[in-house]
């Protein structure tokens, strides 16, 4: 059933079937089909299979990475609620529903994405990166200059050099790592220090991407340096880029009420990825966080027929990636009040817990972290519990920073795939992951 769910998806895919724009639209047949398929398919599973079913789902090409090019983000918001009602969740906001909305900017590329070296044509994503934030580019065969900036050694003579700078060429940057390390710079911000043009930064180091709040004046590629000739030439180039200001997001939420109904046990997660660079090349996250938000449901469905002594809320969050801005906006506008949220357990990248988990925040709550330790010696749901003190690295950080009990889980083991197009759901082995749930299970209703 799961291959006919990632054919059916794959099918949707090809003929460009689109999600709703707004929640309160009515979805396309394609769209309810494939959750009326999902729900079948994930009836009466183990936690490993209903996880892995899940994150099959939000990792498939039909949700476009989620992230905001062909409104990946809104479908995989419409899946958790529909996965809320399933499990007869209840709403916690005023009006009844389960998402509290907000909106920020982001830079998108929704268009062409192209880049020919010499006339051979770079594969998006293995090949090569565009910098989120760059501007739209074209041209269609034009000189590349090369220029070593290793041998730069002073600021006044790199102004000089920036200053010569001709938008008749392209220029290839070498060493720019070199470079910023010399100075004192951040590789990350060198691209916003260009002027306008098209620049090429050969990398030694693996391809990351993110996503970008704001825009550059230049066109900015990163390309493996091993698929680049000796010395470049010409290239020929096509970006479409677009700046949203208002990209309208949303968090999703809900609760199962407990024995005691206004104190919370919060399990939180995100659910945005990169979505989209170009109109074809999609970033799956899988385990970032595809899998976080699996864990998530799948504890949902748990707890909506196993209430606790304390009620479970569940916050799915938007915006993690363009830097934690769901979680910043929920506690700033809290549904449930901070003060009413006894203990929060953030989950982020969960696919493969060969080497167990990290607790991020455990050297702040010594006492909780002593507690889970203790269910894991005495259940041996995973090979161990590491150790992190404060990060801000998720969506834990702003409600502990507001004084909310928080822990952030992610766990270690995998083939490293992170914000890049192989973190698919069939590279996540979800080792260990059903210890994790059943220790995540423990721990929650241990909390006192």
């Amino acid at each position: 059933m799961t291959d006919l769910i990632i054919r059916l998806i794959k099918k949707i895919r090809r003929i460009k079937v689109q999600a709703i724009r707004k929640i309160k639209v009515q979805t396309t047949i394609a769209v309810q089909i494939l959750f009326l398929l999902i729900a079948f398919a994930t009836h009466a599973q183990t936690e490993k299979q209903a996880i892995q079913a899940n994150i099959n789902i939000l990792a498939s090409e039909a949700m476009h990475g989620r992230g905001y090019v062909m409104h990946g983000a809104e479908q995989a918001s419409i899946f958790i609620q529909r996965r809320f009602r399933e499990y007869k969740l209840k709403a916690v906001t005023n009006d009844g529903s389960f998402i509290q909305g907000y909106s920020f900017p982001v830079n998108t590329f929704p268009g062409k994405m192209s880049l020919n070296v010499d006339g051979k044509e770079l594969v998006p994503g293995a090949d090569f990166l565009i910098d989120a934030a760059s501007v739209s580019y074209t041209c269609s065969d034009k000189q590349v200059k090369t220029i070593d900036l290793a041998t730069i050694t002073g600021k006044g003579a790199w102004r000089k050099k920036l200053s010569s700078f001709n938008e008749q060429y392209v220029y290839c940057l070498e060493h720019v790592d070199s470079f910023c390390k010399f100075f004192g710079e951040q590789p990350s911000k060198f691209a916003a220090t260009l002027p306008k043009g098209c620049y090429i930064l050969p990398q030694k180091n693996k391809l990351i991407w993110d996503v970008a709040r704001d825009t550059i004046e230049a066109t900015v590629f990163y390309v493996k340096k091993d698929v680049l000739p000796a010395e470049i030439k010409n290239v020929a180039v096509n970006v479409a880029s677009l700046f949203i200001r208002k990209e309208r997001s949303e968090n999703v939420m809900a609760c199962v009420p407990g024995t005691v109904k206004d104190t919370f046990i919060a399990i939180t997660a995100h659910y945005d990825h990169l979505g989209m660079m170009g109109d074809a090349t999609i970033f799956p996250g899988a385990s970032d966080n595809a899998s976080g938000t699996a864990m998530m449901i799948y504890l949902s469905s748990y707890f909506a027929t196993h209430p606790q002594h304390y009620s479970i809320l569940f916050i799915a969050f938007s915006g993690e990636e363009p830097g934690l801005l769901g979680s910043a906006f929920y506690a700033a506008h809290p549904v449930v009040p901070l003060a009413q949220i006894k203990f929060l357990t953030n989950i982020d990248i969960m696919g493969d817990a060969t080497d167990g988990v990290t607790v991020v925040n455990a050297t702040e709550y010594p006492r909780q972290f002593e507690l889970l330790n203790k269910i894991n010696d005495a259940s041996h749901y995973i090979p161990v519990i590491k150790s992190r003190d404060k990060a801000a690295n998720s969506d834990h950080y702003h409600f502990s920073e507001a004084g909310v009990p928080s822990f952030f889980f992610y766990s270690n083991g995998g083939k490293g795939f992170y914000h890049d197009v192989f973190d698919k759901g069939e590279e996540t082995t979800l080792a260990n992951v059903d210890g994790v749930a059943k220790l995540l299970i423990d721990f929650i209703g241990s909390i006192n």
